[in-house]
């Protein structure tokens, strides 16, 4: 005597059943195939540039490229004749890139805590969207503005009234103060990252427990209080992974960067003198450059792309151990 089965209306659930188990490898598949495809094309960029660059890597030798100051293209076709040393493209990245974190995070702190704790309504949401359309600003405007308008008018007064200050007679703070300097492309760096961190905290800040700070606030704590001792720690993984992504623009920021660091050979002590960085001096000598010179750039290239990674790896390192030693928290 046979067993009476069940299945749907019209005798399809059992089929549907079975449609959907089989379509689950393959839908596994198309996910690591998609997933894997980001890795692919990575290592792809990374092995083709690195090929590219050899022969300027094995003339100056890594160590020798990475801390060599002098950079006098050759004209070859065929072989390495100049001189190649990056390090004054990479001081400048790396010096106006910390200036701008420097400038960048208390004021995204700041702006963030107080669109998420203290801003009346009617105010709160104007600022938050001011702050994100900056975000979506071009590159090019940035640049425009930044030449035309704030060295002018901003950041050379500052910078002299900071040079004509006892601070002055300290190296890193001496002027004269140009226009074209790692201080204006700093600044300018500054507000370009400034939307990112700063959309970030407001983030990690909104994810803080209400009961956490309800209770603060129960044992007689002032907002103030609330603000440092709860919100911050307990977002600080969350501060640093914005910190590092803000840090990953700057270090790739090219046009606004070309524009306003002065673009000379020359390695100043001094924040206020013209300078170069890796991503300006890549867009201002690709175009005309000889073959040998593409390779020299496609080198500084390379550097740029590992000094990125590395600062992604720390990030996450610090992240991790923020909330070992934390519990946990907000992360990016």
């Amino acid at each position: 005597m046979s067993t009476p089965t069940t299945q749907a209306p019209g005798g399809r659930g059992l089929q549907g059943s079975v449609r959907q188990r089989r379509a689950d490898p393959l839908f596994r598949v198309v996910l690591a195939v998609a997933a894997s495809s980001v890795l692919l094309l990575l290592a792809a960029m990374i092995i083709r540039t690195s090929i590219e660059a050899w022969p300027v890597f094995a003339k100056e030798g890594i160590w020798g490229f990475l801390t060599g100051t002098e950079w006098s293209v050759g004209t070859s076709r065929s072989e390495v004749t100049g001189s190649y040393g990056a390090w004054p493209f990479i001081y400048g990245t790396l010096l106006i890139s910390l200036i701008a974190i420097v400038f960048a995070v208390p004021l995204s702190i700041g702006i963030a805590l107080f669109t998420n704790e203290l801003a009346p309504n009617w105010i709160r949401r104007p600022l938050t969207s001011a702050v994100d359309t900056l975000a979506m600003v071009p590159s090019i405007v940035y640049a425009f503005v930044g030449m035309y308008f704030f060295r002018i008018e901003v950041w050379a007064p500052v910078g002299q009234r900071i040079a004509d200050t006892p601070l002055g007679e300290v190296p890193f703070f001496s002027g004269p103060v140009l226009l074209s300097s790692y201080w204006s492309a700093a600044n300018i760096l500054a507000i370009m990252i400034l939307p990112i961190i700063t959309a970030i905290c407001r983030d990690v800040f909104a994810q803080v427990p209400a009961d956490e700070k309800n209770a603060a606030y129960a044992m007689g704590a002032t907002r103030w209080e609330v603000m440092s001792k709860i919100i911050v720690p307990h977002s600080f993984s969350g501060i640093v992974g914005g910190t590092m992504l803000g840090l990953g623009r700057a270090l790739g920021e090219t046009l606004a960067v070309a524009v306003l660091i002065g673009s000379t050979r020359d390695m100043t002590s001094s924040v206020f003198q013209p300078g170069d960085a890796m991503t300006a001096l890549i867009a201002n000598t690709f175009q005309d450059a000889h073959p040998e010179a593409i390779w020299a750039l496609l080198a500084i290239g390379v550097t740029l792309f590992f000094i990125t990674m590395a600062v992604n790896i720390v990030a996450r390192l610090i992240v991790a151990r923020v909330n070992l030693r934390v519990g946990g928290g907000a992360t990016v």
